[in-house]
């Protein structure tokens, strides 16, 4: 299940303080195998419920990169969307994300540089409300002057 907003781009020029963009998609064990074999991380606490249930985890939860790979997919389809060059990223990781769970990703804009075309975004995941992930991006943004 994914739910999210429109997609396209918002040029650095419409792009204002406290703009913020969302989606929310439930990850599934399909998601974590898929993202194993890309990423070629095949940690068995993501993979095997056996050896998970031995883990501080008591279970199987996704990669972490999976669920900030969420994060990426607001700033380069939604805020700032289409176009976007991503310069940085931070990230800390507050809590597993563990199959079946709905994410909500989200992304605020708490600065803006026009003259550079950077923008800060505060990134954050929540699962049932609680943060899982926190963390801040700078991202070129396009812009209507080099269209």
């Amino acid at each position: 299940m994914l739910d999210n907003m429109p997609r396209g781009t918002i040029c650095i020029e419409d792009i204002e303080m406290g703009m913020t963009r969302h989606l929310r998609k439930v990850v599934t064990d399909r998601d974590i195998e898929m993202f194993a074999e890309v990423s070629t991380d095949h940690n068995p606490v993501h993979l095997d419920d056996a050896y998970a249930q031995d883990t501080i985890f008591e279970g199987r939860i996704a990669h972490g990169m999976l669920t900030a790979g969420l994060i990426s997919a607001v700033i380069g389809e939604q805020l700032p969307g289409h176009g976007t060059v991503y310069m940085g990223q931070t990230l800390k990781f507050l809590a597993p994300v563990r199959p079946g769970d709905m994410v909500h990703a989200e992304v605020e804009v708490v600065g803006i540089d026009h003259g550079k075309r950077r923008v800060q975004l505060d990134c954050r995941c929540l699962v049932e409300g609680k943060k899982v992930l926190i963390g801040e991006a700078t991202v070129l943004a396009p812009s209507r002057k080099f269209d």
